[in-house]
């Protein structure tokens, strides 16, 4: 292995074939991306009583043991419910060696349902971060928080980004990169991170966003372009460029930039300072090399913002900076680009529910 930096796809396919990375059934092609591997549910469920922390010196069977509720064959296909939370074995197991870490998000797709995936680990004592060395299996823990959902074994609900050393742009690195490569649309406000801000004043009408609805029918994770989106989600309108969140509330909207990733990095979303209000831009996100690339068929692509608002309702303002991409540097040139010569959902997206949902105009 060479450089230090985000593993790009042929140094994970590397690891597969030393077996670093391993699963069962084994690991295919499309799970593989240009910056991160797709992880698998496994056939089994279990319903637990809350969310939890393995923590030093205990394993996940430890923790499932304590707080079980019930188990779920999910082989033919299984109902998560809403507000529920449950642990399902992964199919991955890793073999990590010394100087490579790795980091685990929800996919896309996941995260624009409102579901909240993490991983954990034999030993964890963060959500979805693995230290270096670690050789264990892995478990996602799923909390489906607007819609009831409909899994099978092999669905790929988040994604794990492995890592060696620390390569992260400093506010003059990513100065320098932004004046090179024009990273985001108008002007950038680079504060540990690249700033975006919500977009409430579109080029065209006055849809600025989705609010999911409270009493929904299911969702089955396998329909693409299947559902209407009018049974799940009421569209907000507004027209003085500011909208009210309620409470608890889960919105999709977009950011009033367009986001540019370089082939030579990748980027990952992080919540902006809790002070400018009581809501947070849900769950960060990878953006993979060539995430809006021209060279990859894109111009940059906004990014789709979820939002969900806490004890009060918030005033959220057109162009008010909400979250904060931070940059890294990728460890080799990837051998793959978003968008180029694989199937990539949101490529030159602008507002987007996620691929379950049919397309309407506008």
């Amino acid at each position: 292995m060479t450089g230090t930096g985000v593993l790009p796809a042929q140094q994970i396919e590397a690891m597969i074939d030393r077996g670093e990375i391993s699963a069962q059934p084994a690991v295919i092609a499309a799970q593989v991306q240009p910056a991160s591997l797709d992880l698998r549910l496994g056939s089994m469920a279990y319903r637990v009583r809350a969310s939890f922390l393995t923590g030093e010196g205990n394993s996940v069977a430890d923790r499932l043991a304590e707080f079980e509720m019930h188990r779920i064959d999910l082989t033919d296909g299984a109902v998560l419910e809403k507000g529920c939370v449950y642990v399902v074995p992964l199919m991955e197991t890793l073999n990590l060696p010394d100087g490579v870490q790795a980091v685990a998000n929800a996919k896309s797709s996941t995260g624009r349902l409102d579901l909240l995936t993490r991983t954990i680990t034999d030993g964890g004592e963060e959500f979805d971060r693995i230290p270096t060395g670690y050789s264990g299996p892995l478990y996602a823990e799923i909390c489906p928080r607007s819609f009831s959902v409909l899994v099978r074994p092999g669905m790929r609900l988040n994604q794990i980004r492995f890592r060696r050393g620390q390569s992260i742009l400093t506010d003059a690195e990513l100065t320098a990169l932004h004046d090179s490569d024009r990273l985001v649309t108008g002007p950038a406000v680079i504060s540990e991170g690249l700033g975006f801000s919500v977009d409430l004043r579109p080029a065209k009408g006055d849809l600025v966003g989705y609010r999911a609805k409270p009493h929904t029918g299911l969702i089955d994770l396998d329909r693409i372009g299947h559902y209407d989106p009018a049974e799940f989600w009421e569209p907000i309108h507004t027209s003085d460029g500011r909208i009210i969140l309620d409470p608890g509330a889960f919105y999709i909207l977009v950011s009033r930039e367009a986001v540019h990733i370089p082939p030579d990095y990748a980027a990952e979303m992080a919540p902006y300072l809790a002070m400018v209000g009581e809501f947070r831009v849900h769950y960060a996100g990878f953006f993979d090399p060539g995430f809006g690339h021209a060279a990859a068929g894109g111009t940059g692509a906004r990014g789709v913002l979820e939002v969900r608002c806490h004890e009060a309702p918030f005033v959220l303002e057109h162009g008010q900076v909400v979250g904060r991409l931070v940059y890294e540097r990728m460890a080799e040139h990837p051998a793959q680009l978003y968008g180029v010569g694989i199937a990539s959902n949101y490529q030159g997206q602008g507002l987007k529910l996620s691929k379950h949902f049919r397309t309407t105009d506008g």
